[in-house]
């Protein structure tokens, strides 16, 4: 599917504002999530509406004015900043006579071009598969395209039923394919669990900083890119704590979240995610310099609770301090239990104080702070 997406490298953006409050932060992520598909905006549109429209999501005007751009500025794309039925999907491409995707569609051909691992490429195209499955008729698009193409045609079988029948015995090949996959990981698991070695899991809002950090406390080299879901493979390293060979730390570096993650996407990750709801400890990493912190912390504890990871204590590492010159250190709640870190993973400023966190969380996995028992204040 992402090799249609990225051919049409220009788009249309459109979002329409039905009062929600964090409208002006989803309009941004759609700019965001666009430029990281490899997707140049030719032009924003937005409206605003009480309500979607049944039949094409925009009102009739809303449309025209649409399709008169694209046929301005000869647009390939139009790419909304909702979800749209397969109905108002048909309906919108025949009207303004280009090709239509939603939001869903949109950071599923992300994760299609993110996704390295043999997992992460089964998880992805399990995601598609079902997104698709509701969106056979009228998409006007070439099963063979999207790597399932149809055989022959059965006496008396439509297309559309062979199509179904193909994508229904796909998608029950990958799910044994990640099955098995999960049963290695949960012998793996089994095995850490054995040797007594500390499983600590980075998560928080996508472009937070959790590679960045990945690599500095592993000395790995995780790809790293100011875009939204540069990383997606989930990536584990062992490292050892103020150089004791004993208080091993086994540190996984995970997906980044976002407002509105479609649910077939945290579906077909749930395995993945799973691992996280393992952990002995989260390092929830937020951005200290986003004007929305508290709405992106929101949102992964959201996910995290939809994947039972709501009770494993959690550290909030407040990164990128460097940008507005604060202080590293550790804040502590009135039992003494670290509930914050302030760092730079750039720089480098605060990594000692997270180490030494770590050490303590290692030997007394008390010290953490819950989730459920952390409040940001003053947190800047």
């Amino acid at each position: 599917m992402h090799e249609s997406t990225t051919a049409a490298n220009t788009a249309v953006l459109v979002s329409l504002d039905f009062g929600a409050p964090d409208y002006a932060e989803s309009l941004e992520e759609l700019r965001l999530l666009a430029e990281s598909a490899g997707v140049r905006t030719l032009a924003l549109v937005e409206g605003k509406r009480q309500r979607p429209d049944a039949s094409m999501f925009a009102g009739s005007g809303k449309v025209e004015e649409i399709a008169a751009l694209v046929e301005e500025l000869e647009a390939p794309l139009v790419i909304f900043n909702h979800d749209l039925s397969p109905a108002q999907m048909r309906n919108l491409a025949a009207k303004i006579q280009t090709r239509v995707i939603d939001r869903t569609m949109l950071i599923l051909d992300i994760f299609a071009l993110r996704a390295q691992s043999h997992e992460g490429k089964v998880q992805v195209e399990l995601a598609q598969l079902k997104y698709l499955s509701t969106r056979l008729v009228g998409m006007n698009m070439d099963m063979g395209q999207q790597k399932f193409a149809v055989g022959a045609r059965g006496p008396g079988e439509t297309q559309l039923e062979l199509d179904r029948r193909k994508l229904d015995r796909r998608v029950h090949l990958l799910n044994e394919r990640l099955k098995q996959l999960k049963r290695h990981r949960e012998l793996q698991r089994k095995a850490r669990n054995r040797s007594d070695v500390m499983s600590v899991s980075i998560v928080g809002y996508t472009n937070a900083g959790k590679s960045t950090l990945f690599n500095r406390l592993t000395n790995a080299n995780v790809y790293v890119a100011n875009q939204l879901f540069a990383t997606l493979d989930t990536t584990a390293r062992k490292i050892f704590l103020e150089g004791d060979s004993h208080r091993q730390v086994v540190l996984s570096d995970t997906v980044g979240f976002i407002r509105h993650l479609p649910h077939g996407l945290v579906a077909a990750f749930r395995s993945t995610l799973e691992e996280t709801a393992q952990a002995d400890l989260l390092l929830h990493v937020v951005d200290v310099n986003s004007p929305e912190r508290h709405d992106q912390v929101a949102e992964v504890n959201k996910v995290l609770a939809e994947i039972g990871a709501q009770h494993i204590p959690q550290i909030v590492v407040y990164n990128k301090i460097d940008l507005q010159g604060l202080e590293a250190g550790v804040k502590r709640d009135e039992y003494g239990k670290i509930t914050s870190i302030h760092l730079s993973a750039r720089t480098g400023a605060g990594l000692a104080e997270l180490r030494a966190a770590l050490a303590e969380v290692r030997d007394a996995p008390v010290a953490a702070a819950k989730v459920e028992e952390w409040h940001p204040l003053n947190d800047n």
